[in-house]
């Protein structure tokens, strides 16, 4: 996904069951306040559950999200994040997945719960 290079995503390991990705603090992804922006962070655990959906897609099927919510606990003020999704339901027409974004102390800074549509191949 060409957006997970503008977000500076490293993906670290994709399967259907779990997808983690890694993303650096720097300052130019920061509020004034020095965390990582929410919009940024956001967009990072969207496009790590939509990976997360995608490998639980048939070949030559599509997903988009069409839900999100993010609840922020934390701010990631330095260092490296984790990022890690799960899928929560696979269905024929939707996927659920939730992700987490964990600093670099291992602590929980954001939870977001998404839920992909599923875009058969066919159409």
């Amino acid at each position: 996904m060409p957006f997970c290079d503008v977000l500076g995503l490293t993906v670290v390991s994709a399967s259907s069951d779990r997808v983690e990705a890694t993303v650096e603090w720097t300052e130019e992804r920061t509020t004034v306040f020095g965390g990582l922006h929410g919009g940024y962070v956001m967009a990072v655990a969207d496009s790590v559950g939509a990976l997360c959906a995608a490998q639980n897609l048939a070949e030559g099927a599509g997903t988009s999200t069409i839900e999100s919510k993010t609840n922020f606990l934390r701010p990631i003020m330095e260092g490296m994040a984790t990022i890690v999704a799960t899928p929560v339901h696979v269905g024929r027409t939707t996927i659920v997945v939730q992700t987490e974004v964990l600093r670099n102390d291992g602590k929980r800074a954001a939870l977001t719960t998404q839920t992909q549509a599923v875009h058969p191949a066919d159409s």
